[in-house]
């Protein structure tokens, strides 16, 4: 009998690339949706709603494992005092729902495995290389990520086996962050931004999905590990390369500092700053990533 694996945020850009992957290995997935879906031959959509506190209890009874990737997007908004308020409460209050379901039930997955950030380490530049057990930074990155893993830790109290993956800056196909920078860059009006020595640890969504994959089989994996490929990409590097694939070479000066703080104010901190990352923790237990060089994994996202 096919094990079942309930993913969170199942309808995301990484969520749907996790349930292929699954799928493609046999597994069956369920999906929490918010609004009513048909089932497929190999995905059960259950309903919930995380303002309301309801979910369909069905859905954590039939899981073998669950995947937590729900929550608001950190950039899709400005920093405003609600919508930070709204960041944090999506992740901590969905991961209650899922937890109470779970303590109601007597109900015990073979392993939790929740989405974190990076961002745990702060908005901040420097040369530390960030490991798992670097302390959480202050601000509101940090705090966010902290809070999120605090609520992924209350499953872990139940005695199921809890993940938290740390995720970086994750490449994709017509997806993700590169969405926003791919129509400037064919138009040859790509920069830097800032300073450009920001540091940019990237992951291949390949590599994210086989990394849960392995978090969801490996029963060696306990707690926070990072999923970013160290590498020491800076943003300028990263601008450098992303215009090659496109067959040029950067011209435009830097997109000045002040003029992203006047735009998008607090939130420019995801793009003026940026951490060294280590994945050495990852690694030391067998993980290979298949994209460790940024040319080839852009190549990969960006041309047919």
């Amino acid at each position: 009998m096919k094990k079942n694996v309930l993913i969170s945020g199942g309808s995301g850009f990484i969520g749907k690339y996790l349930t292929h992957l699954l799928v493609e290995k046999g597994f069956s997935v369920a999906v929490l949706s918010r609004s009513k879906r048909e089932n497929t031959e190999n995905i059960s959509y259950y309903q919930w709603d995380v303002n309301k506190q309801y979910i369909d209890e069905n859905s954590v009874i039939n899981a073998d494992y669950i995947v937590h990737l729900a929550g608001e997007g950190i950039a899709d908004k400005p920093w405003t005092n609600k919508r930070k308020k709204v960041i944090v409460e999506s992740r901590e209050k969905s991961i209650e729902l899922i937890y109470e379901a779970l303590k109601k039930n007597d109900k015990k997955p073979e392993a939790f495995i929740s989405a974190s950030g990076i961002g745990i380490y702060g908005a901040v530049n420097g040369p530390l290389i960030c490991n798992e057990n670097t302390p959480s930074a202050k601000d509101f990155l940090g705090t966010t990520c902290q809070k999120w893993e605090a609520a992924a830790d209350k499953i872990a109290s139940l005695d199921i086996r809890t993940v938290k993956i740390r995720t970086g800056l994750v490449l994709g196909k017509d997806e993700g962050f590169l969405k926003k920078l791919v129509p400037i860059f064919k138009l040859k009006l790509g920069s830097a931004l800032g300073s450009g020595k920001q540091y940019m640890p990237w992951i291949h969504i390949d590599d994210l999905c086989s990394i849960y994959f392995e978090a969801i089989t490996n029963s060696k994996l306990v707690g926070p590990f990072n999923a970013a490929v160290f590498d020491n990409t800076t943003n300028t590097s990263f601008s450098k390369t992303l215009a090659k694939t496109y067959g040029y070479t950067l011209w435009l000066p830097n997109v000045p500092a002040f003029l992203l703080k006047l735009v998008l104010g607090e939130m420019s901190k995801i793009i003026l700053t940026g951490r060294r990352v280590s994945s050495a923790q990852i690694e030391k237990l067998g993980f290979e990533f298949r994209f460790k060089n940024l040319k080839d994994a852009l190549k990969d996202c960006l041309l047919e």
